[in-house]
């Protein structure tokens, strides 16, 4: 497969008034080249034990006066599977790794505490455990994605919890799972083992790390179903952790290999969520739009081992992080989700499209209340975010072939230094219709974009478009569709082309038939 070159787009244009732009920018599908199914499973979602995301978030317990089934909010359960949500990962994130299934089973009242030594040392009673999620799941239609305790637990531990959710015949744990409640096992088929091994998951290096997944992948029997083993992967630009895993892991112990990058501008003072000015936006997008670098490269490196791309590469955990809103916990992760964030997304899901050859399954970091949500919950009142709309308008992209272009484009600058004013990627679904998700991160100024549609026989378009008056916008409990998608009339087929008028940071997805 041919592979995708990010739009280059610096065009001077009047953003209200739709002036001609000084430089025309140019792309067209490339019709010789068949490319990859793009995987449903790069629009996963990520639940940590961390802040509200969990407790206030997902779950409220069954006695709440909110709405829920079986302690899980209703509406919580609508707006993820109006996502079409592939996959849900979870306890963790840093917690997995300090977290001991057994004790979030049985009777809730008899259930231990836990301290969240991570995220606020909180206290947490475990009323959420194994069967509250794995059954949210089954409600949500999507697959669960649990992440093993490597840092803290044992290898019998992983083992036992793989029989407990897997085994349909008769065993200690399966007869343990009945007694809970669950007579049938629920097929988990996706098993992190370990969370950052390299940082908070035990600190290890990447020879050890690679020793103890084997022994870990060993012991975990498949117990009715394939097994889908991710081992913890790099930590952004660390190209020797890939490279030493992928060398030193027998290819028939692992499925997928993970990756972490998360655009931020510095860990230490990471800038505000909201009250950001074009300088802290630009650097957010450069370390948003090096996700094109990092997956480039790690998959080079699993080339090298993986010719046949057997393995997956998994990003799960990606997204914006910026300093938590004042007045919160600073160990809850609560920031508030703006335009750059909805410009963020597509950006960074074009990038996973274009290499759906590589990159099989990504978690957004995090589903409700904490770093990049698509979800707000306080009391019985729930919001959207600007990242949630994006996720909806591209779910057109899942199970979808992947359609490669070429691109001409110019940059979207400040100071000195550039971007690629434009993301895009397109792909065609199972019903023989286009679809095509384009993204103008430049801040200021409008983009005209030419897509060379000859021999492709399509006679209308349609499309929808994700914008605000500013930047920092974003959607309150006050004000919760203050950003939401709107019909898009910027875009027409004329004389075998197709023209594109994009206004600053914004998204818009096309159909095209």
């Amino acid at each position: 497969m041919k592979k995708f070159h990010f739009f280059r787009l610096g065009i001077m244009g009047l953003l209200l008034s739709w002036q001609a732009t000084s430089a025309q920018n140019k792309a067209s599908f490339i019709t010789d080249s068949t490319g990859p199914v793009i995987n449903r499973d790069i629009y996963g979602h990520f639940a940590e034990h961390l802040g509200n995301c969990i407790y206030g978030g997902f779950f409220v317990g069954d006695t709440s006066h909110i709405p829920n089934s079986s302690g899980v909010r209703k509406d919580v359960i609508a707006a993820l599977k109006n996502l079409n949500i592939p996959n849900l990962r979870w306890p963790g994130g840093c917690f997995a790794d300090t977290y001991h299934w057994k004790d979030g089973i049985g009777p809730k009242a008899k259930r231990p505490t836990i301290v969240n030594t991570w995220w606020g040392n909180v206290t947490e009673d475990n009323s959420f455990g194994t069967h509250d999620f794995l059954n949210m799941c089954e409600a949500l239609g999507a697959e669960p994605y649990l992440s093993g305790n490597v840092g803290s637990g044992t290898v019998q531990e992983l083992s036992d919890w793989v029989q407990y959710t897997n085994f349909k015949g008769k065993s200690p744990m399966s007869d343990l799972r009945a007694e809970n409640g669950r007579a049938t096992p629920w097929q988990v088929k996706y098993w992190g083992i370990g969370n950052e091994a390299w940082g908070c998951g035990g600190n290890m290096r990447a020879e050890y790390y690679a020793d103890e997944f084997r022994k870990y992948a060993t012991f975990m029997s498949s117990s009715g179903g394939r097994l889908f083993r991710i081992a913890s992967g790099a930590n952004s630009s660390d190209y020797n952790w890939t490279d030493v895993l992928m060398r030193n892991i027998p290819k028939n112990l692992i499925e997928g290999i993970a990756l972490h990058h998360y655009a931020v501008i510095r860990w230490e003072g990471k800038g505000p969520a909201v009250k950001f000015n074009e300088e802290q936006y630009f650097a957010t997008m450069r370390s948003a739009l090096f996700m094109d670098t990092l997956v480039t490269r790690h998959s080079a490196i699993m080339d090298k081992y993986d010719p046949q791309k057997k393995i997956a590469l998994v990003v799960d955990e990606w997204g914006g992080w910026y300093d938590v809103e004042e007045g919160t916990n600073p160990g809850f992760l609560f920031q508030q989700n703006t335009m750059r964030d909805a410009v963020l997304a597509g950006s960074t899901l074009n990038i996973f499209n274009n290499h759906a050859d590589r990159v099989r399954m990504a978690n957004l970091a995090q589903a409700i209340n904490v770093l990049q949500s698509v979800i707000f919950t306080k009391g019985d009142t729930m919001v959207l975010t600007p990242t949630y709309h994006v996720m909806e308008m591209y779910k057109v992209h899942q199970d979808a072939t992947l359609i490669p272009m070429r691109i001409n484009t110019n940059d979207y600058t400040y100071g000195n230094e550039k971007l690629p004013a434009v993301s895009v990627s397109a792909s065609k679904d199972k019903s023989g219709v286009t679809h095509i998700t384009l993204v103008n991160i430049d801040a200021n100024k409008a983009q005209d974009i030419t897509v060379d549609t000859k021999n492709t026989g399509y006679k209308n378009v349609s499309g929808r478009i994700l914008t605000s008056a500013k930047l920092q916008d974003y959607n309150s409990f006050s004000r919760p569709d203050r950003i939401k998608p709107a019909a898009f009339t910027g875009a027409a087929l004329k004389n075998g082309a197709l023209a594109v008028k994009l206004p600053p940071f914004s998204v818009v997805m096309l159909t095209l038939q």
